[in-house]
């Protein structure tokens, strides 16, 4: 069942979500020794990474993924690993991050990172975003890609641009052992209604999730 965290502002909620991820982050590295982590794109993450690269935990241990990437040159500011590298990566002397080679093409990106994590069987960890669709990763409510039960798949003609993008397939992030999503905002409202509903979003197709939201996002209260 997915378990709902809610606070009073999203400072708050950003400030759980990192404490969250480095108590379960720390877990998996005693229990195995390293820790492979699914992150999001978008803006909403951003004061929750700032506050999870403050903690002191052995980042060198950790091994880095990305839930999808924008077929866009590497550098371009709308691409996702540029916003971990800037509010993550950046403040750690070492870590180990897997980009998504998205500036190749759908194709051939997702082949590549097929390779990459062909050897995980299954994630530790998933740090998820959610749109007003509810959409996670680029994986969009009636898609064609949602059919494709390959580790990572090509995505194209995406509802929102760039057209072209590159997502782990609702099939790995569903076998990921822990799945975080973290929402801000009275426009993610109505969404997160027809979530507790049971609607048939992407997001509510990967398992049980830890949610954590603010006030204004949580319905019982509006």
């Amino acid at each position: 069942m997915h378990q709902w965290n809610t606070y009073t502002d999203f400072n708050q909620a950003s400030q759980a979500a990192a404490d969250f991820l480095a108590e379960r982050i720390d877990a998996f590295l005693k229990e195995n020794g390293v820790c492979h982590v699914i992150l999001p794109g978008g803006n909403t993450p951003v004061t929750c990474l700032n506050l999870l690269a403050k903690k002191s935990l052995s980042w060198d241990k950790v091994h880095w993924y990305l839930g999808d990437e924008r077929c866009l040159p590497q550098g371009d500011p709308e691409r996702n690993d540029l916003m971990l590298d800037l509010n993550l990566w950046s403040a750690m002397d070492k870590t180990y991050i897997h980009r998504i080679p998205a500036e190749l093409g759908a194709d051939e990106a997702a082949a590549q990172y097929r390779n990459e994590i062909k050897a995980i069987n299954a994630f530790d960890i998933a740090f998820l975003g959610i749109g007003d669709d509810g959409h996670t990763a680029s994986l969009f409510p009636g898609h064609e890609a949602l059919n494709d039960h390959r580790s990572v798949i090509p995505v194209y003609h995406s509802p929102k641009p760039p057209s072209d993008r590159v997502s782990l397939s609702l099939d790995t992030l569903h076998k990921t052992k822990t799945k975080i999503v973290l929402v801000a905002g009275r426009e993610k409202a109505h969404t997160i209604k027809k979530i507790k509903e049971g609607a048939a979003f992407p997001i509510n197709c990967i398992g049980d999730i830890n949610w954590f939201i603010d006030q204004e996002s949580n319905t019982a209260e509006i």
